[in-house]
């Protein structure tokens, strides 16, 4: 699965340290590899209510949580926030 960034997703990266980018970038790598397996975990939910189809909140860390959603045509992981879990929704 290709892995494409928002705009805003690289703005929101880049305001976190640099090892939480680090680490950031390895779990969403793991999410385009799993994302079958995450997705029957809570670690992967889809979110209700969002003016998009199929928006799903990955849980990165406790307080980290990455806003994506999967474009079937090309089988993309479009990765739309990144952000701690008071200010993402």
């Amino acid at each position: 699965m290709n892995i494409k960034y928002s705009d805003k997703s690289v703005k929101d990266l880049k305001s976190f340290s640099h090892p939480d980018r680090i680490l950031i970038v390895k779990k969403i790598h793991y999410l385009a590899e799993n994302f079958e397996l995450l997705q029957s975990s809570k670690k992967v939910t889809e979110l209700k209510g969002s003016e998009f189809d199929s928006v799903y909140r990955f849980v990165v860390a406790k307080k980290i949580r990455v806003l994506f959603r999967i474009e079937e045509d090309e089988i993309i992981l479009l990765i739309l926030r990144v952000g701690s879990r008071k200010n993402i929704y």
